[in-house]
């Protein structure tokens, strides 16, 4: 069900749709739904959303969000996005609260993972 004023759907360019899919559904286990040759969409993943065909990428140090997922095991999260393609934008590191670490997958965008533990 739809909330009134939350965050619902989230956009991102992908220069190879194909290879995006390909790694999101590796890593993560998401299915995807295609709209035509030049779109497709994710959902209950914490946050709908979909990748558009375009010469462009997200990038924190360019002003682009950084959207995090969580893991409990980020050693295994970290060698399944090594394993399908993904590198590594900034090896994990502790902060306040746990450890992260940041990777782009096949198309530039830039996600991080972060553990509690």
């Amino acid at each position: 069900m739809h909330q009134h004023e939350k965050l619902n759907y989230v956009e991102f360019p992908a220069v190879n749709l194909e290879a995006t899919k390909a790694f999101f559904s590796e890593v993560f286990k998401w299915r995807f739904q295609d709209y035509g040759p030049d779109y497709t969409a994710f959902e209950n993943e914490g946050l709908d959303g979909g990748f558009y065909q375009a010469e462009l990428k997200s990038r924190s140090l360019v002003g682009g969000a950084l959207l995090v997922f969580y893991s409990s095991d980020l050693e295994s999260t970290l060698a399944k996005v090594e394993a399908a393609g993904g590198t590594i934008a900034m090896p994990t590191f502790a902060f306040p609260g746990g450890r992260r670490f940041h990777f782009y997958e096949p198309s530039g965008n830039e996600f991080a993972v972060w553990s509690d533990n």
